[in-house]
């Protein structure tokens, strides 16, 4: 169905250096026949890859063609989809072979983080839809990228915060917007999700059966060797890849309080606290260094103006951390609580999970509730054929805006890293913090929670990030030009994410 044409030579060769040369090639795809199916490629297939495989291959309007997976024990995977659809894809390791294809009209990634934006890119550059994971892109500047590639070449970009499909969060925002618990201007994303140490920081070999120099692609190419004992997930904990869990999980939380507040565009200002703790406690060993370099608890505080988020993000067990009114919104002492809470003027409304809201009066006494999941995919393959951005349901500046909240508040923990407060002068700090929070509770709560994971916070106090004031237009901070800096990466050609007016 793809109507582009460019050559093979060209397009794997220096025109995919800063996606110079393909910008020239028309921009429009018209539908293919209705009886025609969809080609897809689908990128990655380990645990959320397959995921993406099942939908495609289960969906009568799409067939899967090509896999392309770096980890050769991972492509026996492809057998899946041949017993599925009666058609085997092709396995190929390097993305830029699918993309040349005339049979693929689609590209879905569950790459690591640091590979969704240039997977996103080169695919529309390339004539093709994308369905992207969280989060969008690993830095500030990659998810402005893929806005502006979707709208240069007019591509169906949806992002994979699968709750903007979900019967429950849409009545439940209805429901919001509509006044259902009077005035809001507050809200509080969580991520209590216990995630225990990926084991100590060394030097491991990469796995044989791995292409490292296309899995690092835009990332450093290290060495021949990695720093965690398990290769594969465990790079969510090293910030060269991944985002930490303000940058896993914190999307989709972060997405519905925005969504809830009516945030149509990035806060004024952001600070952020924590430290990656608590695991010397665990191990009962005060020398022992665990392999991730991402805060496992944070709280970030950003200024909307009149509005105001706060997300907190604890990877400690999270049984009895002395949060009464959470546990009583969350129904339950022990156990993960992952979440938003919005603090109206007659009530709360809390989304604590994918396919489930509950309204409770200022009393905490449940008054309603909304239940039911959808099909993300589904939604994104009907856009596909309608052509029409505005079906999409989280397209790529949704994307953009939640995953960039993460990149914020991960700036000002990676700036403020080494600066190490006390609980008195933490409380001093955020005493001046603008915030519609009670920043000495959360605070407080958070420490409390430290505690009781066994952190001696005076051996490992928290580290304390500074204010970073955030031009929302521009995209870049105006009190600070390292943290500005930080807003983008260097890339290793040719995979090269170009800056938006370069797409």
């Amino acid at each position: 169905m793809s109507k582009h044409k460019i050559s093979r030579r060209k397009f794997l060769g220096s025109a995919l250096v800063g996606g110079a040369g393909l910008a020239a090639m028309p921009a429009v795809l018209p539908a293919g026949s209705p009886n025609e199916k969809l080609g897809v490629a689908v990128v990655g297939i380990g645990g959320r890859g397959m995921s993406h495989l099942q939908a495609f291959i289960s969906d009568p309007r799409t067939e899967v063609r090509y896999i392309v997976e770096v980890d050769s024990k991972h492509a026996g995977r492809a057998e899946v989809a041949a017993r599925k659809q009666g058609v085997k894809p092709k396995v190929v390791r390097d993305l830029r072979e699918a993309l040349m294809s005339k049979d693929v009209d689609i590209v879905s990634t569950a790459t690591p983080n640091h590979w969704h934006a240039l997977v996103g890119v080169w695919a529309m550059q390339a004539g093709k839809d994308v369905y992207l994971e969280k989060p969008i892109s690993h830095e500030i500047a990659e998810g402005a990228a893929l806005v502006a590639a979707a709208k240069k070449y007019r591509r169906m970009c949806q992002v994979g915060t699968q709750c903007r499909s979900n019967p429950a969060i849409i009545r439940a925002m209805e429901f919001l917007h509509k006044g259902g618990i009077g005035e809001v201007k507050f809200a509080r994303g969580l991520c209590y999700k216990r995630r225990r140490s990926i084991g100590p920081l060394g030097n491991y070999p990469i796995p044989p059966e791995v292409d490292f120099n296309l899995w690092s692609g835009p990332a450093p190419y290290t060495t021949p060797r990695v720093t965690r004992p398990r290769f594969h997930y465990d790079w969510h904990w090293q910030r060269l890849y991944g985002n930490g869990d303000s940058g896993n999980q914190g999307p989709h939380q972060t997405d519905i309080a925005r969504w809830g507040l009516g945030m149509d565009r990035h806060p004024y200002s952001v600070i952020a606290y924590g430290g990656r703790l608590g695991y010397q406690a665990e191990r009962h060993d005060d020398s022992y260094v665990d392999a991730g370099d991402t805060a496992n608890t944070e709280v970030a505080i950003y200024d909307y103006g009149d509005k105001c988020m706060v997300f907190e993000t604890r990877g400690l067990s999270v049984d009895n951390s002395a949060d009464e009114e959470i546990n009583r919104l969350f129904q339950s002492a022990r156990g993960n609580k992952i979440g938003v809470i919005f603090y109206g003027t007659d009530g709360y409304l809390v989304q604590r999970s994918y396919t489930h809201c509950i309204v409770y009066d200022k009393n905490f006494k449940v008054v309603k509730e909304f239940k039911g999941g959808g099909n993300h995919f589904g939604n994104f393959i009907d856009a596909c054929l309608s052509r029409k951005p505005e079906d999409l349901h989280s397209d790529a500046w949704e994307g953009h805006l939640s995953a960039a909240l993460a990149h914020l508040a991960n700036i000002s923990y990676y700036l403020g890293e080494k600066n190490k407060v006390s609980p008195e002068d933490a409380k001093r700090i955020l005493s001046g913090v603008k915030s519609l929070d009670d920043n000495e509770a959360t605070l407080n709560r958070t420490l409390q929670h430290l505690r009781d994971n066994g952190v001696d916070l005076k051996k490992y106090p928290i580290s304390m990030g500074p204010l970073l004031r955030f031009d929302p237009q521009r995209e870049i901070f105006l009190n600070s030009a390292l943290a500005t800096r930080m807003t983008t990466r260097v890339y290793r050609p040719p995979f090269v994410c170009p800056a938006p007016d370069k797409v």
